[in-house]
């Protein structure tokens, strides 16, 4: 029987800030990592590595990001992203209905915690390729996102975990948690299994950060909906609700939208599960320059209804409601040179044609009447006399139709064409565990549980419907600090004291 003062379930983002804010403290840290080394660092190694944080200008992000050079900042219109913006954003996308503590520590937390982890040894950079085109000979940033983590989700696992291994934290590859050590009273640890046997790990705290339920089919069927055993997984295949089951076997609160969760468009023949080889390529995210349709041949949604970042995480919704689970994206020659990097992957579902109707006879399971008659009706309806802009919400829509597209419509005129087959990916789940302001599970009584926190996507409250792009990583780090500065406090005093 093994003792420490704080064991951390899971390996990814919001474990590790977890375990290096713990080891602050002075506590003595175990993280347990259910995958090995090979599959470790959960949902955030197969993340682009896109972090949403306020700044007010380049200063703040030459601070953040001191590679930046001077001259990148002469050919840059980075702007600004508030804390009014952020708030407004979380709550816009949200339908206002996240929980308003969590969302003003992620909000009012979100610059402070990645200086911390920069301080610790974490590089981020611009989000150059993805996040701004250059108009003018300039780069302008769009959509409020742009820092990632340097080498993508991977790079920042890497980056995690070596700077945890340097400040003394154990980190136990294979070894799954499979219970809460509970006497009624506290946590006292976790029953771990791993090839060595079934142990106990005593700890005076425990902080759960072992993602969502997203990779368990029964769970998503069961909380999502019928439908749901058909999406695909973006992710980890390890995240199957252990952390969040655990906890409620004990007594903790479910809490947030657990019939909500992140899920994109994705491309239809990946996997079943996440492929490190490919890691976050599979999605295809530039749906706003060019148009979906379904078996039918019909559009079925908005695709320029906002800024991708803000609609991408619902809209793999829609795409599974479709007949057979399915879209087809198309883009002609005015848009192709917009398409992100994950459309040039070998492992794409593609076809190209010289004209719409050649291009019909190549879109699997699409009725060709159908689709010709929507195109025709499509290339009528657009607003062609308003200026075309990728990089603001332009204003170039359509008229009379009965899906409308509110900006970046394009005429599908200009051969050759590309479309690209998408099903649903599914991210993460939204529905998790209540936590407290200092990131201590609270029991169905509202009652804070002595001994267990939680941080990362088993946190329920905080994402409702939609989702703004690059909050993930950002909550996960904030939290994931908040909730080992807590666990490592509580052990070092050897009694339950606030974080702050």
């Amino acid at each position: 029987m093994a003792e420490v003062d704080v064991v951390i379930v899971g390996a990814g983002n919001a474990a590790l800030c977890a375990a290096l804010s713990a080891r602050e403290q002075g506590a003595r840290v175990v993280v347990l990592e259910r995958a090995s080394e090979d599959e470790g660092g959960g949902n955030t190694r197969f993340t682009a590595g896109a972090i949403r944080t306020v700044y007010n200008g380049v200063d703040d992000l030459r601070a953040l990001m001191p590679d930046l050079t001077d001259e990148e900042v002469a050919i840059t219109d980075f702007g600004t992203y508030t804390q009014d913006q952020f708030f407004d954003d979380m709550f816009r996308v949200t339908q206002y209905r996240c929980d308003a503590d969590l969302a003003e520590k992620l909000v009012t937390r979100s610059y402070d915690t990645l200086m911390w982890m920069k301080d610790k040894g974490v590089r981020f950079q611009p989000i150059w390729g993805r996040q701004a085109f250059k108009v003018d000979g300039k780069f302008k940033f769009w959509g409020g996102l742009t820092v990632e983590a340097w080498g993508g989700g991977p790079g920042l696992v890497e980056s995690l975990w070596q700077i945890a291994e340097k400040s003394g934290v154990e980190i136990r590859y294979s070894t799954r948690a499979l219970e809460l050590v509970y006497d009624d009273i506290a946590v006292r640890g976790v029953k771990v299994k791993s090839a060595d046997g079934v142990e106990i790990i005593e700890a005076r705290s425990v902080v759960l950060a072992a993602g969502g339920f997203e990779a368990n089919h029964e769970m998503r069927t069961r909380y999502i909906g019928p439908g749901w055993e058909l999406a695909k997984v973006r992710g980890t295949r390890f995240n199957t609700g252990d952390g969040i089951n655990m906890a409620l076997k004990i007594g903790a609160a479910p809490y947030g939208n657990w019939s909500g969760c992140h899920a994109v468009g994705w491309d239809y023949n990946a996997p079943e599960f996440g492929d490190l080889a490919v890691g976050d390529n599979f999605q295809k995210h530039s749906y706003p320059f060019g148009i979906m349709v379904n078996a039918e041949g019909k559009r079925f949604v908005d695709e320029g209804a906002d800024f991708r970042n803000y609609t991408y995480a619902k809209y793999g919704r829609v795409i599974l409601n479709q007949p057979g689970q399915f879209a087809w994206q198309i883009f002609d020659q005015k848009t192709t040179h917009l398409l992100r990097d994950e459309y040039r992957i070998k492992q794409v579902t593609k076809v190209q044609a010289d004209t719409l109707e050649q291009l019909a006879d190549k879109l699997e399971g699409v009725d060709k009447a159908g689709f010709l008659a929507e195109m025709k009706a499509w290339n009528d309806a657009v607003q062609t006399d308003v200026p075309f802009n990728p990089n603001v919400k332009d204003g170039r829509g359509t008229n009379g139709l009965s899906v409308p597209k509110s900006n970046w419509a394009n005429p599908l005129d200009s051969g050759p064409f590309e479309a690209y087959q998408v099903t649903c990916g599914i991210t993460f789940t939204f529905g998790g565990l209540r936590i407290d302001d200092n990131g201590q599970v609270m029991d169905t009584d509202l009652v804070p549980i002595p001994g267990l926190y939680a941080a990362g996507e088993l946190v329920g409250g905080l994402f409702y419907f939609n989702y703004p792009g690059g909050t993930g990583l950002m909550s996960g780090a904030v939290f994931g600090r908040q909730a080992g500065r807590s666990a490592g406090l509580a052990a070092s005093n050897g009694e339950m004291k606030a974080a702050e």
